[in-house]
């Protein structure tokens, strides 16, 4: 299967891509630097005129994107975008032995959907949400958490490789379960460095000093390295929308019921989401998550 239907060539894999956002946008001009053939489909053609120059087609429809791609990514906002461009419009029209690799952070059910309807026609589906923001995406050291059939996955390695690190986490569905996990982790860790940071400043510390001096330590993160100097230099601009971080805390609290299982007790992530939502609420949900310790700040009177 690693040879499957063909070594990854970039002078004869071509690829396909939907969603050129902050994050889409930067992984698809890593693969064009690479020297890859990529096609594009974008609902505002002039938003991927900075791709274009760089060498990137433009197909017309998600349709004819599909007629001329071996390998589809899809970097998208949620799990209705994921339903209506790709299950429901995009993969009748793939060609045999296409794979489609779905970067978007979206419900672990759906995934498992598209994978059963491609493999009913002789194609692949890989859910593949990411991890490390706007930063892993430009640098290409994305976390790659890729669910579906592992020797898929090792034939796509030579494109994950371009993006990050991809590490195979399980069968359909299990990529988007362990992003979940993983946004229950960095919203905790947010919530955390937000509130030090707050009791820092309140306490007299200088807040560059405190994170320089804890970050060696247990309290030190990726977190922190990521995003600390962002929250003290009020640099709110978004690696990943806080509107997504809504969705995603969102997800793991209601997938269990969704599926007919019992809901697992997740008090942090519950109360995570609250914060979060008050971001939102606030206005702020297309900030970037690091926004976090303005809610902090709100609540203790700044």
């Amino acid at each position: 299967m690693t040879s499957y239907p063909a070594p990854i060539n970039p002078t004869q894999t071509r690829i396909g891509w939907i969603g050129t956002g902050i994050m889409g946008g930067a992984m698809a001009a890593r693969l064009l630097s690479a020297g890859y053939s990529v096609t594009i489909y974008a609902r505002n053609p002039s938003k991927v005129v900075h791709l274009q120059s760089q060498g990137a087609l433009f197909a017309d429809s998600p349709a004819d994107l599909a007629r001329n791609s071996d390998v589809i990514f899809t970097m998208l906002g949620h799990p209705s975008d994921v339903r209506q461009i790709v299950l429901e419009g995009m993969i009748s029209f793939l060609n045999p032995n296409s794979v489609i690799i779905d970067h978007t952070s979206s419900h672990p059910a759906l995934a498992k959907k598209i994978f059963d309807a491609a493999r009913e026609k002789n194609c692949w589906a890989v859910d593949a949400p990411v991890s490390g923001g706007d930063i892993g995406a430009r640098e290409g050291k994305l976390a790659i958490l890729a669910g579906g059939n592992e020797d898929v996955v090792k034939w796509l390695n030579p494109l994950f490789d371009v993006l990050g690190k991809a590490t195979f986490v399980g069968g359909p569905g299990k990529g988007q379960s362990c992003k979940i996990a993983n946004q229950i982790v960095v919203g905790a860790n947010l919530m955390g460095l937000s509130e030090g940071l707050v009791f820092a400043e309140r306490a007299g510390l200088d807040k560059r000093k405190f994170v320089e001096a804890v970050k060696g330590g247990a309290a030190g993160s990726m977190v922190m390295e990521l995003f600390g100097e962002r929250m003290i230099g009020r640099d709110f601009r978004p690696g990943g929308f806080t509107d997504y971080m809504v969705k995603d805390l969102g997800m793991g609290l209601d997938v269990g019921a969704e599926q007919g299982e019992d809901v697992l007790a997740l008090p942090g992530a519950a109360l995570n989401k609250q914060l979060f939502s008050a971001m939102v609420a606030n206005g702020d949900g297309k900030l970037g998550t690091q926004g976090l310790i303005t809610v902090i700040e709100r609540i203790n009177g700044k």
